[in-house]
């Protein structure tokens, strides 16, 4: 029988692993970790890595048409049992050096750079925007590939044409606000607004680009109801946005600004962001999370 540590790790984020399979294949691990502000917090959320990777593998299915992606299997005897449910048997590819972001609404560093400049990444944008002002139209806003531990930064157009030649810019783009066009919709009549995406691609041997990482879960885009959406405000998010809250209220004591580490999330907050993210899935998707591979082993 397989085991994880069989497989040699040759990377680890934040929050997933990546372990060599063999020379054609990867094994993409996600954990209950989460971060925020930076930091990987000590307290886990339970089933925040079943969650990532049911997800993407639920998009994943439905963007096939539009773009290829790297998922080999879900479900497979290479997956060690320790990790089934939460990790992916995928195909390695040459990743792009660039974050692929798609926004359809202004918020976050994108709100920040918008007051400041009257734009986001070089796209001029209309005067008068407020906290989740709604876009007159999707953007492209990609941004580099930062090191553990620190904040990605926007980047201009230009500067991946500079990265990966004008063509592949383009098509990345292109890719990109396609993606978030079929993903929005979607999850619009789902009652769910997806405010923005960050999605990452690779490439082939022959070059064909190819949608890898994980693709349109809670962490790697903003999810909003669509009731009650209010532009002027920061809205309720199906995300570890009720984390941040609590790291930045009394209650946690925290000084966001000094050197001290995060402290322990305390249970109802714990609870109350794994619901968070179940209920995501089970909105966007209208499958029961219940019904996901069932983990096995330790």
């Amino acid at each position: 029988m397989v085991a994880l540590a069989d497989y040699p790790r040759i990377a680890a984020g934040k929050v997933r692993q990546l372990h060599a399979v063999d020379d054609e294949h990867l094994l993409l691990v996600a954990s209950d970790r989460i971060s925020a502000y930076d930091h990987v917090l000590a307290t886990p959320i339970p089933d925040k890595g079943r969650v990532l990777t049911a997800m993407s593998v639920y998009w994943f299915d439905l963007l096939a048409d539009l773009v290829p992606n790297h998922l080999v299997a879900a479900d497979d005897p290479r997956i060690p049992d320790e990790v089934r449910g939460r990790a992916l048997l995928v195909r390695r590819l040459a990743m792009m050096p660039v974050e692929c972001v798609a926004r359809g609404y202004l918020t976050g560093s994108g709100l920040a750079d918008y007051r400041s400049t009257g734009a986001v990444c070089g796209v001029r944008l209309p005067d008068g925007l407020v906290e989740a002002s709604q876009l007159p139209e999707p953007i492209f806003t990609p941004a580099t590939k930062a090191e553990l531990g620190e904040h990605d930064e926007n980047v201009s157009y230009a500067e991946v044409e500079g990265e990966v030649g004008p063509a592949r810019a383009a098509e990345l783009r292109d890719l990109t606000l396609q993606v978030y066009r079929r993903a929005a919709e979607h999850a619009r009549g789902r009652g769910v607004i997806l405010a923005d995406t960050k999605l990452e691609f690779g490439a082939t041997a022959d070059g064909t680009a190819v949608l890898g990482d994980e693709v349109l879960t809670p962490d790697s885009s903003r999810f909003w109801p669509l009731e009650g959406y209010r532009p002027g405000q920061v809205q309720p998010s199906f995300d570890k946005q009720y984390v941040r809250d609590w790291l930045t209220s009394a209650e946690s004591g925290w000084e966001r600004a000094g050197n001290a580490p995060p402290p322990d999330l305390p249970e109802h907050v714990v609870r109350a962001t794994r619901d968070r993210y179940v209920e995501a899935y089970e909105r966007i998707t209208g499958l029961r999370f219940a019904d996901w591979i069932a983990p096995r082993g330790g």
